[in-house]
């Protein structure tokens, strides 16, 4: 195949891009709100809730090598990985649903209920998300094309996240008539979502096209599949860096809700964004942030009652905000100059140095908190499209090595490792705060907080750094990369 044919309009980029904002929708959910969900909306204990999450491991462990089988192992009209997309596109969104309904059952039977949704919905997330990320590894072989691809995703991806993380506590305070713990305004809001979700991963499957085939004479064996990725070092330390960085952005993400609600002081919290206009003031006129919020019709004024809802969203905006230019700006001049590994292991480790600091920070300082999570957006966001830009680069090495392409079992393993560390994170936010005596909607003990400070910063910042030592045992060098491809490319003519 020609180098021209290698390349991807950006029509087709932002096409295959709006998959991945429709799985944010669900994913960044999952991340940020579903231990919050699980304890304070739903009623089951953090330690159970935890253990739910860790449940669907289990589960998954033998789902998502059957996906990674099927997919390369799919010959359809429209390819091997995009039918995926059209056949799985509405049953992830009605499992999504179930996963955030709150049926009245006793304690025993929600923990039931809710190992059940979450289970399923983990295992439809898998049968979506590792054909569309391994759709993304056929669409060319070239570089840099791969890492604009990669680029062009997750500034879709950040903003589904910036919608999800800046708006969900807003709507469901809209939905629930004021009450950011109703089980109403939660579900509306999961249903908004969702019809969302399924009308961009239409337009996904109808946008993208598959360029890179598997050796005209491979013969398929499973056995000789796992052979492969056994034995491929750059694949193991991607499943290494993959698996602790999702426990850590769980962990950090479940933990900082709690953060908001019952650590950061509500006074000081209002009284930031006072400041800055962003709250009502004695009948005075709105403020910016309000302003978009009501254009919206989400809070009709913001006061103390709500001001958790306000503060931890604006807080999550920032953040997106900071990592879209970031993933803009930076992503790609960085690599292009750097090489990706070398990239994504210093802005790995300046993200876990900045989210240690959130431990020292006292409840009133909320302009640090604020500032705070400004360095870390700005530091992490240079590594948010290297991920899956490498794991493309990992497919292309196995070939290399092994003269054989099986790109969905690649990339299976990788979302394993992405959706274990979605659970063990939660299950770790869940069970320290547990443990130092959390109870949902009462007021904190001195314990209670010290916990949920530290899944706010120290433990993150050590599991983070597991991800930075895992890099350093990823060989595919900016110059090797090159390597690969030249020859891979004289092979497929």
């Amino acid at each position: 195949m020609n180098a021209q044919s290698q390349k991807v309009s950006m029509r087709e980029k932002i096409g295959y891009s709006l998959g991945d904002g429709s799985a944010n929708l669900i994913f960044q959910m999952m991340m940020m709100f579903q231990l919050f969900f699980y304890t304070d909306v739903f009623g089951i204990k953090a330690t159970a809730a935890g253990m739910i999450l860790l449940f669907a491991r289990v589960f998954d462990a033998f789902v998502d090598p059957i996906v990674g089988i099927l997919s390369d192992r799919t010959n359809t009209k429209w390819g091997k990985y995009r039918p995926w997309l059209l056949w799985t596109a509405i049953p992830f969104a009605v499992f999504f649903i179930l996963a955030f309904t709150t049926p009245d059952l006793s304690e025993r039977g929600k923990i039931i209920y809710a190992g059940i949704t979450y289970t399923l919905l983990m295992s439809i997330y898998s049968f979506n998300n590792t054909p569309y990320s391994s759709l993304g590894g056929v669409m060319t072989s070239d570089i840099k094309e791969r890492t604009s691809i990669s680029s062009v995703r997750f500034v879709t991806a950040t903003i589904a996240t910036f919608i999800v993380q800046g708006l969900t506590l807003p709507l469901v305070t809209k939905f629930g008539n004021g009450d950011a713990s109703s089980s109403t305004g939660w579900l509306y809001t999961i249903i908004l979502f969702a019809v969302v979700g399924v009308v961009l991963m239409f337009i996904t499957f109808v946008s993208t096209k598959e360029r890179i085939a598997p050796p005209p004479n491979q013969k398929t064996s499973v056995k000789q599949d796992f052979k492969d990725i056994l034995s491929s070092r750059p694949w193991k330390a991607m499943f290494v860096l993959t698996l602790f960085l999702f426990t850590t952005l769980a962990m950090w993400g479940s933990s900082m809700s709690y953060y908001f609600n019952y650590f950061v002081d509500k006074t000081a919290l209002f009284d930031f964004l006072q400041n800055f206009g962003l709250v009502e003031v004695e009948g005075a006129s709105y403020g910016l942030f309000h302003g978009f919020l009501d254009a919206f019709g989400l809070i009709a004024k913001p006061d103390h009652s709500n001001v958790f809802a306000v503060g931890f969203s604006l807080f999550n905006m920032v953040g997106q905000l900071v990592t879209l230019a970031g993933v803009i700006l930076l992503s790609g001049y960085l690599s292009g100059i750097f090489g990706k590994r070398n990239v994504f292991l210093i802005c790995l480790a300046f993200t876990g140095i900045f989210t240690s600091l959130f431990f020292l920070v006292d409840s009133t300082s909320v302009g640090t908190i604020f500032f705070i999570n400004i360095l870390k957006s700005l530091a992490y966001a240079p590594t948010i499209p290297l991920l899956w830009a490498m794991m493309g680069d990992v497919a292309d090495h196995s070939e290399w090595v092994h003269h054989r392409r099986a790109t969905g079992f690649v990339f299976a393993g990788i979302v394993f490792a992405l959706k274990a560390g979605l659970g063990v994170g939660g299950a770790i936010c869940g069970g320290i705060v547990d443990s130092f005596g959390f109870v949902a909607n009462e007021v904190q003990t001195d314990s209670a907080i010290y916990g949920i400070r530290l899944t706010s910063s120290v433990i993150p910042a050590i599991t983070f750094f597991v991800g930075v030592i895992a890099l350093f045992f990823y060989p595919i060098t900016k110059q090797s990369n090159e390597k690969i491809q030249a020859e891979l490319a004289e092979r497929r003519k």
